[in-house]
Formats: structure tokens, C-alpha cells, sequence
């Protein structure tokens, strides 16, 4: 199973939905998408992620703790590194709700596994970054460029990520005239998961989306991707400008 985030994918649509209506206060219509995105799940990946935002709704600690425990469970069914950086969330939820149940033990046992998957992420890779830069094997990426969604932040780190597809939507969306690249990249130091994504719609960094501020090594260029109609160019870049969200820095 290619358990990777995709956003075109059926069911992260209805949960985004899902999402949309939550943020507009429509809670028992946002509740209605989350119960169709499991229905119509058909892997554990698509599980995982319908029954979190169905586990974050229910009013009884009983319920909420079902449905957490059934995420967590469809996610170590596909144990790999698609999935990993979603553990320690939902085990400190799961452990959440144990404490509020009166069950000291389990709640100690859940938190203690949540603290065990927290730290620098041990994602290998291969790793990718998107751009319009013409570059060449042996450069390096740095940090201090603008961003692509603020044009007038300088940014104090180079992003990366493990997901080809999330690298060419930042191939799609970088300024410049050049075609888009995407250019195989090795860090050189020390990074962390991109504070941008994760935990803030899905849990962990489902999109394995990262940040240095040490370079970026390009090792080789990629050209097979899922390159991104212009419609769907057009509907990316109406979503940046009304994104009025803090970028973390």
C-alpha cells in the first residue's frame, strides 16, 4: 500500500471539507463529512486519518477515546515512516482521555509513549526540494531567501521534503520564470519537522515536510511527478492569498 499524503486523495478532500465547515462553526455538518470519509475509506492510511477528525468531535471521553485508539491502530498497521510522526499526537490525545477517565495508569503508560516518539525526526528519505532555480549537482541550498507565500519574509531556514508531490507544488508556486525542478537534496545538518504543518490539520507531519538551517546538498535531479494543472495552479495560489495564517519562522 502507498500510504503517502496526497490531497487529491478522496478522503483528505472530505476531511478538509470536514475541516472547513468546523472553522465556519458548522459542527454537525463537519461531523456528517468525517462519518462519510470513513465510510468510504478503503485502506488504513484513509482509516487513520477519517477516524482522528471523527475522535476530535465526539462530546463522550468514551467515544473520543474508541476512535483515537482506532486511529492509532490503523496507523500501526501501516507502520512506516508516512505514519510515524503521527504517533506521539495520538497517543498523548489517547492518554488525554485516560486521565479524564480517572485511569492514572493507562493515562501514565499513553503519555510515556507519546514522549518516547517526540524528538528530532528520523526520517531517511530520499528527500526533495521544489524551485524555479536552474542549479547543478554539488550546490547548495541555503537559508535567507523570501518566501514563496510572504514575498517580504526572509526566511531563517531551507525547507525540504520526503513527499515528490509536495515538492512539486513548491516547484509550482516558487517566483521566477524558470520551469519547475525539483533537485534531490541531502541535509547537512540538523533538521526538524516544518512547525508550518505539523499537528495543525492532520496529526504529526503527514506530509514529511521538514526544515534546516544548515544547507541543503543537491545530489541529483528528479523529473517524474505529479505535476499540477493550471486550474489547479489558479486554485493553489487563491488559497495563498487568502491564507492569512502566521508563517512560523
Amino acid at each position: 500500500m502507498d500510504a503517502k499524503f496526497d490531497p487529491n486523495n478522496v478522503i483528505i478532500k472530505l476531511c478538509m471539507s470536514g475541516m472547513s465547515l468546523e472553522d465556519s462553526g458548522n459542527i454537525e455538518d463537519a461531523i456528517m463529512m468525517f462519518h462519510q470519509a470513513w465510510n468510504e475509506a478503503t485502506d488504513d492510511y484513509e482509516r487513520f486519518i477519517a477516524a482522528y477528525h471523527l475522535a476530535r468531535q465526539q462530546k463522550s471521553i468514551a467515544e473520543k477515546l474508541k476512535w483515537m485508539e482506532t486511529s492509532l491502530e490503523c496507523a500501526l498497521n501501516i507502520n512506516d515512516e508516512n505514519v510515524t510522526s503521527a504517533y506521539a499526537t495520538l497517543y498523548q490525545y489517547i492518554a488525554k482521555c485516560y486521565e479524564e477517565l480517572g485511569d492514572s495508569d493507562n493515562a501514565k503508560k499513553y503519555y510515556e509513549l507519546s514522549n518516547s516518539y517526540k524528538g528530532a525526526p528520523t526520517d531517511k528519505g530520499p528527500f526533495y526540494h521544489g524551485t524555479k532555480a536552474d542549479l547543478q549537482i554539488g550546490d547548495l541550498l541555503t537559508a535567507g531567501g523570501n518566501s514563496n507565500y510572504k514575498p517580504d519574509l526572509k526566511m531563517n531556514h531551507i525547507y525540504f521534503t520526503a513527499n515528490i508531490n509536495g515538492a512539486g507544488l513548491a516547484a509550482a508556486l516558487a517566483k521566477g520564470e524558470g520551469r519547475e525542478r525539483i533537485y534531490i537534496v541531502e541535509p547537512t545538518g540538523v533538521f526538524e519537522n516544518d512547525p508550518n504543518v505539523t499537528d495543525k490539520k492532520f496529526p504529526g507531519n503527514l506530509t514529511r515536510s521538514y526544515r534546516s538551517k544548515e544547507p541543503l546538498r543537491i545530489i541529483g535531479e528528479a523529473t517524474e511527478w505529479a505535476k499540477l494543472t493550471d486550474k489547479e495552479r489558479q486554485e493553489w495560489r487563491e488559497k495563498l492569498v487568502k491564507n492569512k495564517g502566521e508563517i512560523i519562522n
